[in-house]
């Protein structure tokens, strides 16, 4: 299979204000936000769909509903989507079926927060789902992981490698934002 940069819709997971600002943001935040921008700029002037999801966390979490943390941390456009959603997983129990349906999308880059829970698990969905999903890898992230039982301590970056590896074959990744390319849809057929 040849491994085609050019995509046709953007999800962007959980980048909102917990997680990519301030003390408590993943490590990395800046170059994160900065890739993550180089994506959704180059979807918005192909006309391609993006589509942000909104983690609406328990009451008292970083990123609990209608609290500072919770807020995109990038301003949707009025003809961008925002799907909120309770689990990892951004198909499970949210309207993306339908909306990537809607707009017969075949292939999707994903970005976001974190690594291996949301991002992962939205990825590994849309694989199940025959979505083509190519993920740059500077422009997902996670924390570090903490120390266990038995085991030291995993640097983000290294925890970030890792979920892109769990994915499997059949996920594509490179290494920018800047390598992804939208496919070029014009504003007539757009949705």
């Amino acid at each position: 299979m040849t491994q085609t940069n050019r995509v046709d819709a953007l999800i962007v997971v959980d980048v909102q204000q917990a997680f990519v600002s301030g003390a408590e943001a993943v490590p990395a935040s800046e170059q994160l936000i900065a890739s993550i921008a180089v994506l959704i700029d180059k979807a918005r002037a192909a006309n391609a769909a993006v589509i942000f999801l909104q983690n609406d966390g328990e009451a008292g979490a970083p990123d609990e509903p209608h609290q500072t943390g919770w807020e995109l941390f990038f301003a949707p456009q009025p003809n961008e989507y925002v799907v909120r959603k309770s689990e990892d997983n951004g198909f499970d129990g949210t309207s993306l079926q339908h909306i990537l349906d809607e707009l017969e999308v075949r292939s999707l880059a994903i970005c976001g927060v974190l690594s291996e829970m949301c991002v992962a698990a939205t990825a590994r969905a849309a694989l199940a789902r025959g979505y083509a999903v190519l993920l740059p890898h500077d422009a997902h992230a996670t924390y570090d992981v903490p120390a266990g039982p038995g085991s030291e301590a995993v640097p983000a970056a290294m925890a970030a490698r890792a979920a892109e590896w769990s994915l499997g074959d059949e996920i594509r990744i490179f290494a920018t934002a800047d390598e992804v390319d939208f496919i070029q849809r014009s504003v007539c057929n757009r949705w």
